[in-house]
């Protein structure tokens, strides 16, 4: 019997079944990436927008973005995730940083930036 997808776990692909996730993964290494996933299938009936980045001015430009979302709405509501650096001796510092609104999501890859 298969599993069904739970709100704990996500079980999220693009809709083209691509990955265009190959070129992200920089561990240890800074460098400047913007990659933008439209279409990513969340349980089959929901799609989301995922901006990963490294570069500070891009994730300026999707928190504005993801504020604006919010608006003037009374019940507001954030997804947020952080990732640390797996230091063996504090401080640990901030990895990767994720935000989401509706269908809109920031992956903000901190370690891998150049600039701050």
């Amino acid at each position: 019997m298969a599993e069904e997808p739970s709100a704990k776990h996500h079980h999220a692909e693009t809709s083209d079944k691509s990955s265009n996730l190959v070129n992200i993964h920089v561990p240890g290494e800074k460098r400047e990436y913007t990659t933008t996933l439209k279409g990513v299938e969340l349980h089959g009936n929901e799609t989301l927008e995922i901006v990963c980045t490294s570069v500070p001015e891009k994730a300026d430009e999707v928190i504005s973005r993801l504020s604006r979302k919010l608006g003037d709405r009374s019940r507001r509501i954030v997804g947020v995730g952080v990732h640390y650096t797996n230091e063996d001796e504090p401080p640990q510092m901030a990895a990767v940083l994720q935000l989401c609104v509706d269908e809109l999501c920031l992956v903000y890859h901190i370690a891998a930036a150049i600039k701050w």
